[in-house]
Parts: structure tokens; C-alpha cells; sequence
């Protein structure tokens, strides 16, 4: 036994004193995903997993310097690696097509995404497989969903839960006002998923009840802007992490209101003519107080417009009043968050959080901010923002490399050249588009 002791010691002094594989990425123009200003001729030390120094180039040691991998990113453009707010991944469960738009994502710099209620059995196994470097995904998080019976109808909710019926599995559970809703919340829980996210035909009594259950238990709450009949400056008076959908907030600002979700109605657009409204501006200056992350998915309403237009339609102007209300909301100071809702035909080069960082842009928000929210905001939504969303020391070593400046244009961030994810590298040189075999609805 004593032997068997030493020789276990032995090893671990050996283990301990074993340098971790240390790459060191230089002459880089670095955005930290703070909001800072670039710095350039910066250098990033990564060791293993994790970020160990940010410094001036010229500040390296011989010593830091000695056995270390050199990366030269001269004239390159360094940030956190991206994340992606609002995905859906498995409503119906299609493996082969998740994995093929998993893999664009990160070869595209996207290292993480919140996926926003799908069949948890499918995203978990994604997860799992993703986390350990099996597949070239994203880091996934994801929610259980809540709301009430009536909605249930939705046929997504068969997609995303078969076997159960309608309202009954953890992961998407019919929420009235006799339901036990500490048991509701941990069966939510029991799912592995890090928040709850409140859909559809609840109260704000229930909204309220369940936000508060949902923060006692530790997990996070997401909501839609407006809960039908809940109101939005009742969903963000029931104290949510985030909220989703930005034209779902301009019903605060009508006096007739969808009473449920099946219900709604368009918005009255003329009501937005004249510029900010009171109603939003306290409704922004509420959310403010409180920290709420607003989920703006903008890009949700320019696929519709574009839609229309294909159909000979005329669009009514619901990107204009999404891009007018959140550049009223970063007026107002709201933390914003880049999310997609959806994602690129098969063909694209690049995912649709892209898209969507344009459609930031053009609300009015500065590059460094529209980067912020594709970064550091994102990762306080998935409360992972001590683990990743900015290039600090400490943080896991995800990063993207880009060829151009997308100070100078949000456009540049299509220029991705190589993706670092937990330590990993991807080069863009090396990504296989995706083949139309791999989509099955496409």
C-alpha cells in the first residue's frame, strides 16, 4: 500500500508539474467585448482552456515567450467569440440538419447559443456532445417553457415533445392557476435546463408567481415582451432576466391589447409615427432599473417583410419600428442582446446572427456596442458572463479572428478566419458548407 501511495504521489507531482500547452496570439487589433476602444498590437496568452494574460505585445517576456505556440495576427481583428441568443434547434428533432447548422455557427466564431425551448431530450444530447469536442458546435443552454393550457394547441408543441401529451412533459408544461408550481419548477429543473422561459396565455398573477418560484429554485427567467394577456410592463414588473421580441414591447403602447396568443393582432404602427412614446420610454426606463436583458430578434421582422414582398405584398414597417423602439430602448440605457430567432438558408455562407448584428447597427447602436451585444451581454443572459463573452484573463479561451475591421462595418464580421472555442482552434479555411442533403426541409 505504501508503494502504491508513492507511485500515486509521483504521478501527481509529475501531472503538476507539467506547463499547460500555452499559445500565445499576437499583433493582434484586439475589441475585448467590454464597449472599450480597440487597442492594438495586442497579444492574448492562452494556457490550456483559459485566457492567462492580456498585454501590449511589446510586454511579453522572453520567459512567457519560451515554449509557447505563436500565432502572428498581424493586421487581424480579435473578439470574444459570438453568441447567439434566440436559436431553435430541435423543434422537430433533426439531427443531421442541427449538426450541420451547429458546425456553420462555429466555424463562423459563434461559441455559444441559447436555445429557446425545443425538445430537451435532442438539445441536451447536443449539449453534451458539443461540450465534450465531439461535434463542432456551439456551447448550447437552454430553457424549459411554461404557459398556459389553451396554448398547447400550437402543433409545435407535438414536435417538441412527442410521447407526452400536449402540456405534459417537463420540459413544456401547462401552467393554471391550480397548478403546483413549485413542483412545476422543479420538474423544469429536473431537465437540466437553466431557466424558464414564460411563453404564452398566462396572467400576470401567474407570470408574477412564476418568476418568483423559478428565481427561489436558481433558475433563470425568460419571457416573450408581452404574455397575452399579461402585459409587458407586467412581465417586466414580474422581475424576468430577459425578454424577447421587440415588437411584442410596442403593445404597451395601444389601448387594446391581444388577450391571448393565438389572438394577436398587428400593431398600430401609426401610434410610432411621431417618434418615442411615453409608454415605451417608461417601459425601457422600468426595464433599466431592473437589469432586464432585452432579446431583440430584429431580424425576426425583416424575414417577414422580405416574405411579403416575395408574396407582392407591401410591407407595413415592422423592421423600421423594431430598429426605432431599440434604438429608443439603448436610449434609455436597456442592455441588449443580439438574437436570431431563426437562421440562414442552407446556402449562406454565414448564420443569421450576422444578419442580425447588421440590423443592430442599423437601429443606431455603434459597432462596439452592436459587438457587446453579440458578446459580453450575451453571456450575462446565459449567466456565464465570469466564464466567457469578453477576452479577460480568467475566461475560457473563446475567441474569433477576423480579417477585416468591423469598426469600420458591421459587415466585416464576415470575415471570420478562425474560431477558438475552449481552447480549440477551428479555421474557417477548413469549414464544409453544408450540403443539401443535410437539409431535410430546405
Amino acid at each position: 500500500m505504501r508503494a502504491l501511495a508513492l507511485l500515486l504521489a509521483s504521478l501527481l507531482v509529475a501531472a503538476a508539474g507539467q506547463a499547460p500547452q500555452r499559445t500565445i496570439y499576437r499583433h493582434a487589433a484586439l475589441i475585448d467585448g467590454t464597449g472599450a476602444p480597440l487597442r492594438r498590437d495586442m497579444a492574448v496568452v492562452v494556457e490550456g482552456r483559459r485566457i492567462a494574460a492580456v498585454m501590449s505585445d511589446s510586454a511579453l517576456t522572453r520567459r512567457r515567450l519560451e515554449g509557447a505556440r505563436l500565432v502572428d495576427l498581424s493586421g487581424r481583428y480579435l473578439l470574444p467569440g459570438l453568441i447567439d441568443n434566440h436559436q431553435h434547434i430541435a423543434t422537430p428533432p433533426e439531427r443531421t440538419k442541427a449538426l450541420a447548422l451547429l458546425r456553420r455557427q462555429l466555424y463562423s466564431g459563434v461559441t455559444a447559443i441559447r436555445d429557446m425551448a425545443d425538445d430537451v431530450r435532442e438539445v441536451r444530447a447536443l449539449q453534451a456532445l458539443s461540450r465534450s469536442g465531439a461535434i463542432a458546435a456551439p456551447d448550447i443552454s437552454y430553457p424549459a417553457l411554461v404557459a398556459g393550457p389553451s396554448f398547447f394547441a400550437d402543433p409545435r408543441v407535438a414536435a417538441a415533445s412527442n410521447g407526452f401529451a400536449p402540456g405534459t412533459a417537463p420540459w413544456m408544461q401547462a401552467i393554471d392557476d391550480k397548478s403546483d408550481i413549485p413542483a412545476a419548477i422543479a420538474r423544469a429543473r429536473g431537465t437540466g435546463a437553466i431557466a424558464l422561459k414564460i411563453y404564452a396565455n398566462l396572467s400576470a398573477d401567474l407570470v408574477r408567481r412564476l418568476a418568483a418560484e423559478a428565481h427561489r429554485q436558481g433558475l433563470a427567467v425568460w419571457t416573450h415582451g408581452m404574455v397575452f394577456p399579461a402585459t409587458p410592463a407586467e412581465v417586466v414588473a414580474a422581475g424576468p432576466d430577459t425578454v424577447s421580441h421587440i415588437n411584442y414591447l410596442a403593445y404597451q403602447a395601444m389601448a387594446r391589447r391581444p388577450q391571448s396568443y393565438q389572438d394577436r393582432f398587428p400593431i398600430d404602427y401609426a401610434r410610432f409615427a411621431n417618434g418615442d412614446t411615453p409608454a415605451m420610454a417608461a417601459l425601457f426606463r422600468e426595464m433599466r432599473r431592473r437589469g432586464v436583458i432585452l432579446d431583440a430578434t430584429i431580424r425576426v421582422y425583416a424575414e417577414r417583410e422580405k416574405q411579403a414582398v416575395g408574396r407582392g405584398e407591401t410591407p407595413h414597417g415592422a423592421t423600421a419600428l423594431a430598429q426605432r423602439l431599440v434604438n429608443q430602448a439603448w436610449r434609455e440605457g436597456v442592455a441588449i442582446s443580439a438574437g436570431t430567432d431563426g437562421d440562414s438558408p442552407r446556402a449562406a455562407a454565414y448564420p443569421s446572427l450576422f444578419d442580425e448584428i447588421e440590423l443592430l447597427g442599423g437601429a443606431g447602436l455603434p459597432p462596439l456596442q452592436v459587438i457587446r451585444a453579440a458578446t459580453l451581454t450575451g453571456a450575462r443572459t446565459l449567466r456565464q458572463d465570469r466564464e466567457t463573452g469578453s477576452i479577460a484573463v480568467g475566461k475560457r479561451a473563446d475567441l474569433v479572428v477576423l480579417e477585416k475591421n468591423p469598426l469600420e462595418s458591421l459587415a466585416n464580421m464576415r470575415s471570420v478566419i478562425l474560431t477558438v472555442k475552449d481552447g480549440r482552434e477551428y479555421r474557417r479555411a477548413d469549414y464544409r458548407p453544408i450540403a443539401p442533403e443535410e437539409m431535410k426541409d430546405d
